[in-house]
């Protein structure tokens, strides 16, 4: 190769040296960055969006108190109360069963309510006495079935007591008890019942517990050496306790959680830091428990 191509073949060289050199600063990491730098931009742009999105979904509306009964509620008042929608399922799968809340204590069984969710509601639960047994009507349809004898019409339509006398709570019967003015079959029944389940009254003013018991038929009664069943509360299992209508499922969790932790109870004094058991609570349930 003579002198004059070899000049040639190294200006080739050198411009094709050039060339490579410009190519590699127009591909460099820093151009990289500012070509990738838009893209960020958006993603970020992205993330910003969807915060904002998520933020605006509506949260669940506050929960409502007001009176409501249990059985017959319909879906729309049990949401609105602050249970859940299969909280809401179960408690209609349950009546379709021919399940009857009959007590406020009954609906604290829900499964998943929560102590805190139970109280709260439970000075609103209004059971119907359209639930009590049916068994408790009889007699107020038609009782003209009777023999012709006097006693048999007496045992029907007996008769009722003026004024001046009164009918003793702890030792009348069904029968006895209807002598009482604006005291019916149904009523009759139910105050025997409550009595049984109370193991005696010891006050008159007990039957004010009894709902839409006529107020003017209490002057008619009077309780005479009341000596009501007690509950040994050291030695009755919780279900056993709760069957009483003056001990609720907490009152009773609360008796048996304190004989677990500090022994039997020596006086219902010793629940008196118990949230469940206020003064007027301890009195009343004092003449029917021993210990």
């Amino acid at each position: 190769m003579n002198h004059n191509d070899r000049r040639i073949a190294f200006a080739a060289l050198g411009v094709a040296l050039l060339a490579s050199i410009a190519l590699w600063f127009t591909t460099s990491p820093d151009a990289a960055q500012q070509d990738a730098a838009p893209s960020v931009a958006h993603r970020g742009q992205g993330r910003r969006s969807a915060v904002v999105h998520y933020a605006d979904i509506p949260t669940r509306p506050k929960p409502e108190t007001f009176p409501f009964d249990p059985n017959t509620a319909d879906s729309t008042q049990l949401l609105r109360l602050g249970l859940q929608p299969w909280q809401v399922r179960n408690i209609y799968k349950y009546r379709a069963r021919g399940g009857i809340y009959r007590k406020k204590e009954d609906f604290a069984r829900l499964y998943g309510l929560t102590v805190k969710d139970y109280r709260r509601l439970e000075p609103y639960i209004r059971i119907s006495s359209d639930y009590l047994p049916a068994s408790t009507l009889l007699g107020d349809k038609d009782t003209r079935t009777y023999e012709t004898s006097e006693t048999r019409s007496n045992e029907a339509y007996p008769r009722k007591i003026d004024s001046t006398q009164h009918i003793v709570l702890n030792t009348a019967d069904t029968t006895e008890l209807r002598k009482v003015p604006g005291i019916g079959p149904y009523y009759a029944a139910r105050i025997y019942r409550y009595g049984q389940r109370l193991g005696g009254y010891v006050s008159v003013d007990q039957l004010d517990e009894i709902d839409d018991l006529p107020p003017e038929a209490k002057k008619y009664f009077v309780v005479r050496d009341a000596h009501p069943q007690q509950l040994n509360v050291n030695l009755l299992t919780l279900q056993q306790l709760r069957k009483h209508p003056y001990i609720n499922f907490y009152q009773a969790k609360a008796i048996v959680d304190y004989r677990r932790l500090h022994g039997n109870l020596k006086s219902l004094q010793d629940l008196r830091l118990s949230k469940d058991f206020p003064p007027e609570v301890i009195e009343r349930l004092t003449p029917y428990v021993t210990f």
